[in-house]
């Protein structure tokens, strides 16, 4: 049997624009550059405006998601965004008894925060024209946690109920509001558990696949949330952690 053009192109992203948040490094940077590949016209945002001129997938644009007002106008300045992504977030691994106040707020202000802020700033408008997606990047420690990334874990927990009340609330008028989980990724983030080897193996050896991702891996997640491949997809999560929150991992019997 022989099926339509629709499916060939149900993750073309032709004739929308995007709006990348995080998008000079990292896993922001591959989103770009992916969504750009599959015909989005990008728009690179980062506090690091030569960063995201170097990603090279559309027009850089300077934004720090920790000023509201800045959010605010970047939103009215851009214009129709069919499409928001943002990776941008921070972590203090620090056990919770030796945080101070600065450290806490410096995580939520911009994990959770500045969150809410883009997606009011950018969820609106999509709601008054009746269509987008909206794509969040959380983590697999919204469930899962270790000593040390508390703060972190509640920031990211929060932010998948966040995006999915956004989901509930958005859905009726045509936004599409999803989130990603990735698992360890090879990103600024993490360099200071990959700069020890003992941490960087201990974590390589806990998912199903036994390594570290590569931010490009994240990219394909990002374009079939974005596309009408997942055009009846909403208030999900998607996991992208090679198998981590699959495995137990502490344990292999013996005989088996």
């Amino acid at each position: 049997m022989t099926y339509g053009a629709d499916y060939q192109d149900l993750f073309r992203l032709d004739g929308k624009r995007a709006v990348v948040v995080g998008a000079g490094s990292g896993i922001g940077r591959e989103a770009a550059r992916a969504l750009s590949a599959h015909g989005a016209e990008v728009v690179c945002a980062d506090r690091d405006a030569e960063a995201a001129a170097a990603t090279r997938a559309g027009t850089p644009y300077a934004l720090d998601v920790l000023d509201r007002d800045a959010v605010r106008a970047a939103a009215a300045e851009l214009g129709a965004v069919d499409v928001l992504v943002f990776t941008a977030a921070t972590n203090v691994r620090k056990r919770l008894l030796d945080y101070v106040d600065t450290e806490f707020d410096r995580v939520v202000d911009l994990n959770l925060r500045a969150s809410f802020d883009l997606v009011r700033a950018f969820g609106g408008p999509m709601a008054e024209r009746g269509r987008g997606s909206i794509v969040g990047f959380t983590s697999i420690r919204a469930v899962t946690v270790e000593p040390g990334q508390g703060v972190y874990a509640a920031t990211k927990a929060g932010l998948v109920q966040l995006l999915r009340t956004a989901a509930a609330e958005l859905g009726p008028r045509g936004v599409r509001v999803n989130a990603i989980a990735p698992g360890v990724v090879e990103t600024p983030l993490t360099s200071q558990i990959r700069a020890d080897p003992a941490w960087e193996a201990a974590y390589a050896t806990k998912s199903a696949l036994g390594r570290w991702a590569q931010p490009s891996e994240l990219a394909g997640a990002v374009v079939y949330l974005a596309s009408d491949a997942a055009s009846f997809v909403t208030g999900s999560v998607l996991t992208v952690d090679g198998g981590w929150t699959a495995v137990d991992g502490r344990f292999d019997p013996p005989g088996l």
